[in-house]
This record gives C-alpha cells, sequence and structure tokens, in this order.
C-alpha cells in the first residue's frame, strides 16, 4: 500500500463520488447525499478547497482504493476525508492513513488531528480502536436546507 499525493482531480472526484455515493445513500438519504458530493466532491468543489489549503492524497495498491484531504487549522492537523473502496475497507488501511498524517502534522509542528465523523457512521468505533477521543456533538449548516450531524474526535500525541 501506498499514498501518493492525487493531482489528478477528475480521477480524485469519480472515486470521491463513488465511494460517497455508495457509504452514505443509506446514511444519509439520497437526496442530501447528491448535494453534498456536488458541494464537496466536483472538480469545482475539490478545485476550490485545494487552493483554501486542503491537500489530497490517495491509497493505492495498484490503482487507488481510496483518498484522504486534509489541511491545518489553527494548532491541529483536520482530517476532512477518509474513505475507502468497499473491497478496501477493513485491510489496514485506517491505521495506515493515520500514521502517514502523523506525519505530516508533525512535520508542521503540530500533535493533534481532529475530524467530524456522522454520529451514525459505524467507523466511530475504528476511530475510537486508533485511539480518537470524542470531544463532542455538533450541527452545521451545509446549506441547502441540510446539516452535518456529527461526533467531533481528536487524537493527541
Amino acid at each position: 500500500m501506498k499514498i501518493v499525493e492525487a493531482k489528478n482531480l477528475e480521477t480524485l472526484s469519480a472515486l470521491a463520488s463513488a465511494i460517497v455515493k455508495e457509504y452514505y445513500d443509506p446514511l444519509l438519504g439520497e437526496v442530501q447525499n447528491d448535494y453534498m458530493i456536488a458541494k464537496f466532491q466536483s472538480v469545482e468543489g475539490i478545485r476550490k478547497q485545494v487552493a483554501e489549503g486542503y491537500r489530497y492524497y490517495f491509497l493505492c495498491e495498484e490503482e487507488p482504493v481510496g483518498f484522504l484531504g486534509f489541511y491545518k487549522r489553527g494548532d491541529e492537523l483536520y482530517l476532512s476525508k477518509l474513505y475507502l473502496q468497499k473491497e478496501a475497507r477493513g485491510k489496514g488501511y485506517g491505521r495506515a492513513a493515520f500514521a502517514f498524517l502523523k506525519g505530516e502534522a508533525e512535520k508542521i509542528g503540530l500533535r493533534k488531528i481532529t475530524l467530524n465523523v456522522n454520529k451514525y457512521n459505524p467507523t466511530v468505533q475504528i476511530y475510537e480502536k486508533l485511539g480518537l477521543k470524542r470531544v463532542r456533538a455538533e450541527v452545521n449548516d451545509i446549506g441547502g436546507g441540510f446539516v452535518m450531524d456529527d461526533f467531533v474526535y481528536s487524537l493527541v500525541w
């Protein structure tokens, strides 16, 4: 497994849209999920995020099987996105992604990673196994009449 910078935004958008559609339609409903994909996973949405300081990486075997997106936010590295194709889940990519993120945080003098996760997302158990602690719950308006109803998790070392 390797982690490489995601330079091709069209490939990133297509991968992201497919993973998010498969995983989140059952959790959020198709209408909200389609809105979020258009806003956050489209080439235009990703390009805007990159201009704001996001960094995107593919998680690869021979081809990308997932991706992550993060940026520096104050005294923490904020993990905005970590998604894997269905067949890649449960194979150690999450652990590898967090090792990579810790290294990236340390390169810029940070020792904290924070992320939001949907309250009904079963991956909360994975984050807890990786040592992240639930800090709080929050609801964020994302426009279009939709909200993200999340837990906030942090890893401090």
